[in-house]
């Protein structure tokens, strides 16, 4: 079983599970797999609970706070776990009622303040009412950002840091210092008790609307995240036209995600680096073709990474990474685009790219009409071996060709008319010579051809008498008419009928190969992948 099945079993999260990994020595160890991929034993689990008197079938106390949390403070979850850091942080909140308090001191008790926060964060991101209202990272994709960003050192921001998530994740060392803000005050001030409670390096942050009343003017860090707000129309626009943080270009009222963009690159020191969480649609959205040719033509943009689906809480389509560097004075610009593509990973899959997920990009190659910065559009063409490609298309061209002459049936003049001794096939059908699925039909009589029967009722005739005064086509394969002849013709006619549709398969196939060949050898001769042959000006 998985942690997360030990936590239901024992009615707790898997921040008390992890937590029991951890302060336990005798916990079982795993059966299986290490960290997230740890399976463990139903038996020794179920033997450890009850020898540490974790079975009891009541609600846990986690359990019981949280259900007084969303009593008291209803869908405004986010002020409830504030007030919940508070008052592990100060023993003084105000919001709380006595027995709130009490339950969090004792949850705090028996893990840590920490463990107590963390726990209740992780089910607000797992709470239907939430609808991703309110400003979280996952922990994935705050993972996710971690594994791009690299090591953080000096200052790091996040104008949009929500409940710190981001932000607080890059605590690597006293010599780091953190600066963020936020619009929301109470989770502002969510992410500052995490910041008390988790000790290390100094954090700041301030309140406010980063994009209108930007906090931290003069900051220029060396390292900033942000996952963008998105679909944000009302992001003050018209009274930011003459901003300067516009190096790139005006965004549009509907491209906000562009103008957070800009504004992290602002707050980016000489040498240093942002990475932004970015809609998948901000790569190809026409509106925002300059700003992205901007960032391209400058040598700013530097990497682009596809994530996979549901890496953040409001829904499942998949977010992008762009990462940015500021030149420092006198370094060459970037010459290519580094795309990563992984949006094909499955939830449980570590997020390392590796040489078939990634391919460098020049930039003249992304600047066309379109300025496209879907990953996954330049790594499938790179993996495209267009020599190998175009051959098998070849080959496959030239050997539906051979066979078309051989599938075409001779056909002679034939007696002019087929109709005065028809025979419908529901008529067959009620007498049981034949099985209609569909608009199949099939023979169950020796004195019936299945081939001559489906040829006859796909031909002009019947398919114009299935066709609705309207003009919609349906075919109604028992209202096709059938010519009587004796069980030979009937043959010769099936014959013919299946020759045809071997070479109806064949021309079909020889049109999808041919289109195939070349594609693949103009993609090919374009980017240099093939060069013409000897016998190419014959």
């Amino acid at each position: 079983m998985t942690a997360a099945e030990i936590a239901k079993l024992a009615n707790v999260t898997r921040a008390a599970v992890s937590n029991w990994r951890k302060r336990y020595p005798d916990f079982p160890a795993p059966a299986s797999g290490v960290g997230r991929t740890a399976r463990f034993a139903l038996a020794d689990v179920e033997a450890w609970l009850n020898s540490q008197g974790k079975t009891d079938d009541g609600p846990s106390p986690e359990v019981l706070l949280w259900q007084a949390l969303r009593a008291r403070y209803g869908d405004d979850l986010v002020e409830a776990v504030a007030d919940v850091a508070d008052e592990l942080t100060t023993g003084n909140s105000s919001g709380l009622g006595p027995d709130s308090r009490a339950k969090v001191h004792e949850m705090a008790r028996d893990s840590s303040p920490n463990e107590v926060v963390d726990a209740l964060l992780a089910r607000v991101l797992a709470s239907p009412s939430r609808a991703g209202a309110e400003p979280m990272s996952t922990p994935r994709l705050t993972a996710a950002v971690l594994r791009f960003a690299g090591p953080a050192r000096g200052k790091v921001f996040d104008p949009a840091c929500g409940v710190g998530s981001l932000l607080l994740a890059c605590r690597g060392s006293d010599e780091v210092t953190l600066f963020g803000q936020e619009l929301d005050p109470n989770a502002a001030r969510l992410a500052a008790c995490r910041a008390t409670l988790g000790g290390g390096p100094q954090v700041t942050i301030r309140v406010g609307d980063s994009l209108r009343d930007d906090q931290w003017p003069d900051l220029r860090a060396d390292l900033v995240v942000c996952e963008t707000p998105v679909n944000a129309s009302d992001w003050g626009r018209d009274e930011l036209l003459l901003d300067r943080r516009w190096e790139f270009g005006v965004p549009t009222r509907a491209e906000s995600e562009l103008a957070w963009l800009q504004h992290c690159y602002a707050h980016v020191a000489p040498g240093g680096r942002a990475v932004v969480v970015m809609p998948a649609s901000a790569a190809y959205r026409k509106a925002g073709r300059r700003i992205r040719a901007e960032l391209v033509r400058r040598g700013v943009l530097t990497q682009v990474v596809a994530l996979p689906g549901g890496m953040v809480p409001s829904h499942q389509q998949p977010v992008q990474l762009w990462s940015l560097t500021r030149p420092t004075d006198g370094e060459l610009v970037g010459s290519h685009v580094r795309m990563i593509d992984l949006s094909d990973h499955a939830p449980g899959d570590t997020l390392e790219p590796d040489t078939a997920h990634t391919v460098d990009v020049p930039a003249i190659d992304l600047l066309d009409e379109e300025v496209d910065l879907t990953p996954g559009r330049y790594v499938a063409a790179a993996r495209i071996d267009h020599l190998a490609d175009y051959e098998a298309a070849r080959a496959a061209v030239a050997s539906r060709l051979a066979e078309l002459e051989t599938l075409l049936p001779t056909i002679t003049a034939g007696p002019g008319s087929l109709d005065s001794a028809a025979i419908k096939i529901a008529d067959l059908a009620r007498a049981g010579l034949v099985e209609v699925s569909g608009d199949a039909v099939t023979s169950t009589s020796d004195r019936l051809d299945t081939d001559y029967l489906a040829g006859f009722a796909r031909s002009a005739a019947n398919i114009k008498q299935a066709t609705s005064s309207s003009g919609t086509f349906r075919v109604d394969v028992r209202g096709a008419r059938i010519p009587q002849m004796s069980i030979a013709d009937q043959r010769a006619y099936g014959a013919a009928f299946r020759r045809l549709d071997e070479f109806e398969r064949s021309v079909t196939e020889l049109a999808r190969w041919s289109r195939r060949a070349v594609e693949l050898a103009r993609d090919g001769l374009a980017r240099g992948a093939l060069r013409p042959g000897p016998d190419t000006a014959d």
